[in-house]
């Protein structure tokens, strides 16, 4: 789970407090977790409701050691997907997802999960969203690219 404490340079709509107990929002991927992907297959395949294009405005995609990161950047968007569970399957796929991106309640992990606003082409929607954690986001910031076209599939 993310900490209360907002994301350096992300705007305060975007950024909210993640409650103690999360509402099943969908799930915003970009990487290995978006349809086709590696973990896709292994944490979602069989449990999505709907799966649909959406991006993630107000960050920067960065190539990490073979999957990206999303980092609060004002100036760029993310593309992924907008991955809605079933909720029988929800609370394992929360676990199973936290666990993979080493989201920790006390923000000190590889990610953090944040309620943000992405776009669809039906408007803005919540969704959990797995940003760079705060010391892998500044490392990201001082001496990395990010990826141009905010698409991982794309480069």
């Amino acid at each position: 789970m993310a900490t209360s404490q907002s994301p350096p340079h992300a705007r305060p709509q975007e950024a909210r407090t993640v409650p103690a107990d999360p509402a099943q929002l969908p799930f915003f991927v970009y990487g290995t977790l978006r349809t086709g992907g590696r973990n896709h297959a292994a944490y979602l395949d069989g449990l999505c409701a709907a799966v649909r294009p959406a991006v993630l405005p107000g960050a920067a995609l960065y190539e990490g050691p073979g999957f990206p990161y999303a980092v609060p950047d004002p100036d760029r968007r993310v593309v992924g997907e907008l991955v809605t569970v079933f909720p029988a399957g929800y609370p394992s796929v929360l676990a199973g997802l936290d666990r993979l991106e080493d989201c920790r309640p006390d923000g000190s992990g590889e990610y953090v999960r944040l309620r943000l606003t992405v776009r669809t082409e039906d408007g803005e929607t919540e969704a959990w969203v797995y940003l760079a954690g705060p010391r892998t986001a500044a490392r990201l910031r001082s001496g990395a690219a990010p990826v141009e076209s905010g698409d991982w599939t794309r480069g």
